[in-house]
C-alpha cells in the first residue's frame, strides 16, 4: 500500500491548520484550526474487509518537570513515549481518502463527545484525554483526531505518524472506549498490509525546520 497526504509531504512539517496549537509570539501557543490533514491510499491488497487509521506522536517527554516552565528546556536526551492523536477504525475497505476536515475541524474543549464517525466509522480516545485530566476548563473524554501541540520549549522536532493498515476482519474487535495501543494489540493478527506518513512539528521559535 501507499499513503499520501495532500496536506503536507512525507517528513516535512504539518501545517498549524492541521494542529491543535499554533505559535504564539506572546502566550508562546494559541489554540489552532486543528482540522485533520487530508490523505489517499492506493495499493490495498486483496483480502481487505476494512482499514485503519492510527497517528502517534513517539517523541513525546517521559517526564513533564520541564514542559512548558520558562527559562527552562526540555533536554533532547529525555527519554520519549508515544502519545496517540488519533485512532480511526472500521473505515470500509472500498474508501481511498479522508477529506481534510471531514473528521475534525477547530478545538472542542473537553473533547469530541462521541466515537462515531462518517461512514460507520468509529473513533477511540487519543491522549489529551489524559493530557487535560484534571484540568478545569479542558478536562474530557477527547475522541477522534485532535492534532499537534508539542511542549514549546522542547529541544527536539516532535513526528507525527500516520499508519494506514489493512484487516482482514471487516470490524475492530474492540467495544466501548479504546486508545490506539489496544487498537493495535486488538488488530495484530489480523494486518494483511500497512503504510505510514510521517509529518514534524514544533512550536519552539528557536528550531528551525
Amino acid at each position: 500500500m501507499k499513503l499520501t497526504s495532500r496536506s503536507f509531504e512525507n517528513n516535512q512539517p504539518i501545517p498549524a491548520a492541521n494542529a491543535f496549537g499554533a505559535p504564539d509570539p506572546l502566550n508562546h501557543v494559541t489554540l489552532s484550526d486543528n482540522r485533520n490533514p487530508a490523505f489517499e491510499w492506493t495499493g490495498v491488497p486483496a483480502g481487505c474487509q476494512s482499514l485503519v487509521l492510527i497517528c502517534h506522536d513517539p517523541d513525546v517527554p517521559s517526564k513533564a518537570d520541564d514542559v512548558n516552565q520558562e527559562g527552562r528546556e526540555v533536554p533532547a536526551d529525555l527519554p520519549r513515549v508515544d502519545f496517540f492523536h488519533w485512532v480511526l477504525v472500521d473505515l470500509p475497505a472500498t474508501m481511498t481518502g479522508i477529506n481534510e476536515a471531514e473528521f475534525s475541524n477547530g478545538v472542542t474543549a473537553r473533547g469530541k463527545n462521541t466515537a462515531h464517525g462518517p461512514d460507520g466509522t468509529r473513533q477511540g480516545l487519543n491522549n489529551y484525554t489524559d493530557w487535560f485530566a484534571g484540568d478545569r476548563d479542558m478536562q474530557g473524554k477527547y475522541y477522534g483526531y485532535d492534532g499537534p501541540c508539542p511542549p514549546w520549549n522542547d529541544s527536539i522536532v516532535h513526528r507525527y505518524v500516520f499508519t494506514l493498515y489493512a484487516l482482514d476482519i471487516d470490524l475492530c474487535p474492540l467495544d466501548g472506549e479504546f486508545g490506539g495501543a489496544e487498537v493495535l494489540k486488538a488488530i495484530q493478527a489480523h494486518i494483511l498490509d500497512q503504510a505510514s506518513i510521517t509529518g514534524t512539528y514544533t512550536l519552539n521559535p528557536n528550531i528551525t525546520v
